[in-house]
């Protein structure tokens, strides 16, 4: 991504991930042959506000049964199994980082979902479908890490079908100061490219997609990570939650972000914007 792909991929891939969070589940009394989409939602929505967000976003559309979405940067397929099962969508997921695919093919077999979702390793600026191929494209704190962003946003375009929906809850740079690093997408700068909301729209719309909604979500997300933080102080990290993602450095990524929210440093936006035919 920009010559950055393989540190991007550094960054997410923490290895036995899948031994890590079925173990949790072992541990606190979940029967492995009979997992749900929701008992993995603590740890496979990992964005902020979790599985909070990803209803709140699936509300700002139609969706309807049999409908094709695309979950760019997938993670472990937590927003792509909750539209499958929620929404019976047929969702396909790509992400950078193969240990996230494994995870998250893994997971759907488990939970009876491979009918309906279907992972693959793949970079977002090189999106391996046709032209016109969804009637959803989906993406949840990803371009964060790709610079070059209206090749990102011109793929997603290509891949949308005329009249189709692009949904979006995603970071952006707040009013131009550096950030306080570490942060849950980056341990350092050389993998962080924020882009100004105003920006992204302007691609969005030379791109010929129609913005319906754009809303800034900065102080729902503050309000929810502080809970979080708050909580890890008083009883610490829970059995089963992002922390596994993060690494050692997950409280502090956590505290970055309170602080580079409260100093508006970077924001968080939700959006719907329709393909134009």
């Amino acid at each position: 991504m920009n010559g950055s792909g393989e540190h991007v991929e550094q960054h997410y891939g923490r290895g036995r991930i899948l031994d890590s969070i079925l173990g949790v589940l072992r541990d606190t009394g979940k029967d492995l042959t009979r997992l749900k989409p929701e008992d993995l939602a603590p740890v496979d929505e990992f964005h902020v506000r979790g599985r909070e967000a990803t209803v709140e976003l699936a509300r700002r559309a139609s969706l309807k049964p049999g409908m094709r979405v695309l979950d760019v940067g997938s993670g472990l397929g937590g927003s792509a199994r909750y539209l499958a099962a929620e929404h019976q969508c047929h969702v396909s997921g790509i992400d950078l980082t193969q240990e996230y695919v494994d995870v998250a093919n893994a997971l759907a077999r488990m939970v009876g979902l491979t009918d309906r979702v279907a992972f693959r390793q793949a970079s977002a600026l090189e999106l391996p479908f046709e032209t016109g191929s969804f009637d959803v494209v989906w993406t949840e704190h990803v371009q964060m890490n790709i610079a070059d962003k209206r090749a990102f946003y011109r793929e997603i375009a290509r891949v949308t079908r005329s009249n189709g929906l692009f949904l979006f809850h995603d970071i952006f740079e707040g009013d131009g100061r550096p950030l306080h690093y570490p942060v849950p997408w980056a341990e350092e700068p050389s993998i962080s490219f924020l882009a100004a909301p105003a920006k992204v729209r302007q691609i969005l719309e030379e791109l010929g997609f129609g913005i319906h909604e754009w809303e800034d979500k900065s102080e729902h997300s503050l309000e929810w990570v502080v809970a979080v933080v708050e909580r890890l102080n008083s009883s610490g990290p829970p059995p089963l939650g992002p922390h596994l993602l993060m690494g050692d450095t997950a409280k502090r990524k956590l505290e970055n972000a309170i602080r580079n929210l409260r100093e508006g440093r970077f924001v968080v936006y939700q959006a719907r914007a329709e393909a134009h035919s």
